[in-house]
């Protein structure tokens, strides 16, 4: 290295540090860790009018969905996919009775979603209009329903606090 180079390097300022990565930013392969679970994210479906993503996690055999969304502050949800599924979207209720347990829709909203790796979306559906209706029960469950390409998809889920989520490593 020569003399030049060596002042050079002394007096410019150093390249500012990469910001880290948010729940928001994650990928296909990165890793998250959501109440003390450890999961590879293989796939999103990004909502960017709504600044949310549904994560796809896996943990060995087992997938759950990690729903992110910016609205005052960080709220996160975890999911377990369901079987079951409606007729007709035009006729979603507003309220569910399943397992004993009585649902009371809480938001719909449809927007456009961007949708990368494993997702419940079915293939060569991976881009286009997505209508979710999002329900909460009395002792604070959670029942999704996601409807896309002609598709149901429905999800059991609870609230998990900001402190129980966390980035390990991000691409």
């Amino acid at each position: 290295m020569g003399l030049w180079k060596r002042l050079t390097n002394l007096v410019s300022k150093p390249e500012p540090p990469k910001p880290e990565k948010g729940p928001l930013d994650l990928q296909t392969g990165d890793i998250c860790e959501v109440s003390l679970v450890t999961y590879e994210v293989v796939g999103t479906a990004r909502n960017r009018a709504r600044n949310a993503v549904m994560l796809t996690l896996q943990d060995g055999t087992n997938i759950s969905y990690l729903h992110v969304e910016l609205q005052e502050k960080l709220r996160y949800a975890l999911y377990q996919p369901i079987d079951g599924g409606l007729e007709n979207p035009n006729e979603v209720p507003t309220h569910i009775e399943m397992d004993e347990t009585d649902y009371y829709m809480d938001e719909q909203y449809q927007g456009s979603v961007l949708a990368s790796g494993r997702t419940p979306v079915l293939p060569g559906v991976q881009n286009g209009e997505q209508h979710v209706w999002q329900y909460q029960s009395d002792d604070r469950k959670l029942l999704r329903i996601e409807w896309q390409g002609g598709r149901f998809t429905l999800y059991e889920g609870e609230f998990v606090l900001n402190g129980d989520v966390r980035v390990i490593r991000a691409s």
